[in-house]
């Protein structure tokens, strides 16, 4: 009983260290890249013990509002859209275990691909499109090896979803890109599919360049379809 009541007691302690050290982020008090306060310093500061200062950095840090790595300081980070995706990350990712959610997720990430597609035939810009060119180029040069292939794959997409100047949306592709990873790290590779997937790319950028959004859009599902026929022979079907 003693013991039960000492672990609540630092529990509302905890909490009330967390929920001003939050506050005090959100705020700019503690600022954004900089180290949080020395331990010693915040169990004085806050009249509190190792332990509950312990518990509360770690709960920031599941928060996604502090850095921790073993023998550094946390860092404080101030939240942005990316940080709730990190926050939410780990959740999304079990919640992939379930049958037909992996197909879900696609299916909403390739929804989104195409207005972003057809906003870029619309309002890329001179440097938009360099951006991709750069992109496809860098695509191109990686087909004999998968590993740097996939890398310009994720890289020619997430030129799209910059193109709108929206920070939510390079936000998005970085969750789907770490929701999905596990699963497309199965995925068998060659140059040969590299090289398709390569002049599928190409084949975006020009209906882009030619300002065409039903073209781009056409384009952009004819090569998420594909692939998504791709990944779905390289698992069991229990899965999808």
């Amino acid at each position: 009983m003693a013991a039960t009541h000492l672990k609540n007691t630092q529990s509302r302690a905890a909490d009330s260290v967390i929920s001003d050290l939050e506050q005090r982020i959100l705020s700019g008090e503690l600022l954004d890249g900089a180290p949080l306060p020395a331990e010693r310093h915040l169990m004085e500061t806050f009249s509190a013990s190792r332990t509950v200062i312990r518990e509360a950095i770690l709960a920031l840090s599941n928060r996604g509002l502090i850095e921790s790595k073993p023998r550094f300081r946390p860092i404080v980070r101030k939240p942005d859209y990316k940080t709730v995706l990190n926050a939410t990350g780990k959740i999304v990712q079990n919640l992939l275990t379930e049958t037909g959610d992996v197909k879900n997720l696609y299916d909403s990430r390739v929804f989104i691909e195409r207005g972003l597609v057809r906003e870029a035939a619309a309002a890329a810009t001179r440097d938009d499109i360099a951006d991709l060119k750069t992109a496809l180029a860098a695509n191109q040069a990686a087909i004999p090896d998968s590993a740097a292939f996939y890398d310009t794959d994720v890289a020619f997409h997430g030129v799209l979803y910059r193109v709108p100047k929206n920070p939510i949306f390079p936000a998005i592709h970085i969750g789907y890109t770490a929701w999905l990873a596990p699963h497309w790290d199965k995925m068998l590779r060659s140059p040969e599919r590299n090289e398709l997937n390569y002049h599928a790319h190409e084949a975006i950028l020009a209906a882009i360049m030619e300002r065409d959004p039903d073209a781009a859009e056409d384009a952009l599902k004819s090569h998420l379809d594909s692939a998504w026929e791709h990944v779905r022979t390289t698992f069991s079907s229990r899965t999808f």
